[in-house]
């Protein structure tokens, strides 16, 4: 019994008056405060032990080493759900592999006026529009550091990524500057980082995906990562493949790591949402991207083009519409090595993870397959 969709969701979801931002913060909050307090703490030790109890698996066969890196599966947190690090030393206990922070910004900000964060029940989507609000790389790297400073070596677990995006004060003409300043601050902190250039809601953004663009921000990175940490790119489900091979010959050029396919999508086709409660505007009016089940098959689109382009020889991480095992499992044959979750964690609750890590194990069995490594690309 589940009794997260049980009991749970259909509490937080309900009426209007439940604002998904406002319930987002006060699930942070929780999980920070348990990260903080010492694990020998009875009451926070008991908690701990639970989490890790009913969500997490530990199977051999999910294993993977990437970029010099032991995942120990290779389901993740996407970048969004803790955009400051609040709990990022808790992620490990939900049963994740590895757990994105940001998106963080050198700049801190407020990002854009509420409301910004909307449920699509009916799609098993969001919409959001949040803008990038952070506390700033300054404030992050304090954070960081304050929890510790030190990273998991490869053989360990809880392995950290961190999403540097643009401030939105920062002129375009300066962008490479700005994430320059965000990673020297955070450099030392993450075990991989993702130039993000993909989301909708900070104007101009995207433009950055372009090849005359993303190649000074890449560029400054690169000569800035002297201890040649793993640099990926995200990038939108919405580019043309002509664009999407352009960014694949820069990654060739600047030597990077991989790619996080995909982004939220500015498209409004096929949803059943047509009208958004809280403002009482058709939803072709709402800015913002969609997250969740609509996006689950252009991913997937971008993920095995990127395959097929680089002969499975670019790491992909996939995100996009996972809510199932069956989800994670074609994301993973159409050639993503790692996965990520967001709006379907929210759906689906906590125990979505051990379910889904469950899932791919038996599906391995059934194929004969000793690792999740190979199955990658095996669609």
């Amino acid at each position: 019994m589940d009794i997260y969709q049980l009991g749970i969701r259909p509490l937080l979801f309900s009426g209007l008056n439940a604002d998904p931002e406002w319930l987002h913060q006060q699930t942070l909050q929780i999980l920070g405060a348990l990260s903080q307090k010492p694990a020998s703490y009875p009451p926070t030790s008991w908690v701990l032990a639970q989490l890790q109890q009913s969500c997490c698996l530990t199977d051999s066969s999910l294993e993977q080493t990437l970029w010099g890196l032991k995942f120990p599966n290779p389901l993740g947190l996407a970048a969004g759900f803790d955009k400051d690090g609040v709990a990022a030393s808790i992620w490990q206990r939900l049963g994740f592999g590895f757990a994105e922070l940001g998106t963080v910004t050198f700049q801190p900000q407020p990002g854009n006026s509420r409301p910004r964060l909307f449920r699509l029940p009916s799609d098993k989507a969001a919409l959001n529009r949040m803008g990038f609000n952070n506390q700033g790389a300054v404030a992050m790297a304090a954070r960081l550091l304050a929890n510790g400073g030190e990273l998991p070596e490869a053989t360990d677990s809880g392995l950290i990524g961190i999403n540097l995006g643009k401030s939105k004060i920062t002129p375009i003409e300066e962008a490479a500057a700005d994430y320059l300043g965000s990673f020297r601050l955070l450099k030392d902190l993450g075990n991989y980082f993702v130039v993000n250039v993909s989301s909708p809601n900070t104007p101009g953004l995207r433009s950055l995906q372009s090849s005359d663009q993303l190649s000074l921000i890449l560029d400054a990175l690169q000569q800035e990562n002297t201890s040649h940490k793993p640099l990926l790119v995200k990038i939108a489900p919405d580019l043309e493949y002509s664009a999407i091979a352009d960014i694949l010959d820069l990654a060739k050029t600047y030597q990077l790591a991989g790619i996080i396919a995909t982004n939220t999508t500015i498209s409004r086709d096929g949803l059943k949402t047509q009208v958004i409660p809280q403002t009482g505007k058709p939803i072709t009016e709402e800015a913002g991207g969609i997250s969740g089940a609509p996006l689950r098959d252009r991913s997937t689109e971008v993920i095995r083009f990127i395959w097929r382009e680089t002969k499975g020889q670019l790491p992909i991480i996939g995100v996009g519409g996972i809510f199932t095992a069956e989800d994670a499992w074609e994301k993973i044959t159409a050639g993503a090595s790692l996965i990520q979750v967001y709006t379907g964690w929210v759906y689906e609750g906590p125990w979505m993870v051990r379910r889904i890590l469950q899932g791919l194990v038996q599906k391995l069995e059934e194929r004969g397959l000793n690792s999740i490594s190979e199955a990658v690309g095996n669609g």
